[in-house]
């Protein structure tokens, strides 16, 4: 597996390198935000760690382009340690959010269980009816992790494809924010990490309903969750 360390401060880009070689990681470093987004778009890379204070280009900006054009696990790590910003940045498309100060062993952990998750999701080799959802105008090809709508494909990001996926894959159930977070995110929610939810169902629907206001696919239940109607 070929990892992406994105990080200003050298010595801790070299500390997380260190632990994630000698865990059979390759791993490469890039200092500032120009070569970090250079390297993950021009090169292959199975996972970006992305510090958020960086020169040249944020981190977030970074985050935001890279989700553009790949859907590989991308790692935040930063010492910002508002709510507002891990939402936001789960909003542009990271996969997790690390406040420093943190042990070089979680951030291996994280790692690991980002790429087993990626792996099984995209590791599948043989393709069958199950393996496409359609509704209405809308499939999703669970093989290749595209979403189409009316034949033209949709950019969608890991978490978005995600949500949409399990709403799908479990029709006209509903499901709460907390549990919603839970099942896509991996964690008991904390704070405002449901408002997290809220944020990728926005941005789902401008992407899939002609008129996100009164949505055909994805049905709010105010006060209890969402469901997908089919």
């Amino acid at each position: 597996m070929r990892l992406l360390i994105v990080e200003d401060e050298q010595a801790i880009a070299e500390l997380e390198k260190d632990y994630l070689e000698m865990n059979n990681y390759t791993v490469e470093v890039a200092l500032n935000g120009r070569d970090g987004l250079r390297k993950a778009l021009e090169e292959d890379f199975d996972l970006v760690i992305l510090d958020l204070m960086i020169p040249e280009v944020d981190g977030q900006t970074v985050c935001r382009e890279i989700r553009r054009e790949k859907d590989i696990p991308i790692i935040i790590v930063s010492a910002k340690k508002e709510d507002w910003d891990k939402v936001q940045l789960l909003g542009v498309g990271a996969d997790d959010y690390m406040t420093k100060p943190f042990s070089p062993s979680e951030l291996v952990a994280r790692v690991k269980a980002h790429l087993s998750r990626y792996n099984r999701l995209v590791g599948t080799t043989h393709k069958s009816e199950n393996d496409v959802i359609e509704v209405n105008g809308l499939r999703i090809d669970k093989m290749a992790r595209r979403v189409f709508l009316e034949n033209e494909e949709k950019p969608f990001t890991g978490k978005e494809y995600d949500l949409l996926l399990f709403l799908a894959e479990n029709p006209n159930r509903v499901f709460g924010k907390e549990d919603l977070f839970r099942e896509i995110w991996k964690a008991e929610p904390v704070g405002t990490d449901i408002a997290t939810v809220t944020v990728h169902i926005k941005k789902i629907r401008e992407k899939i309903e002609k008129d996100s206001s009164h949505p055909i696919y994805i049905e709010t239940l105010w006060g209890v969750g969402y469901r997908f109607k089919m």
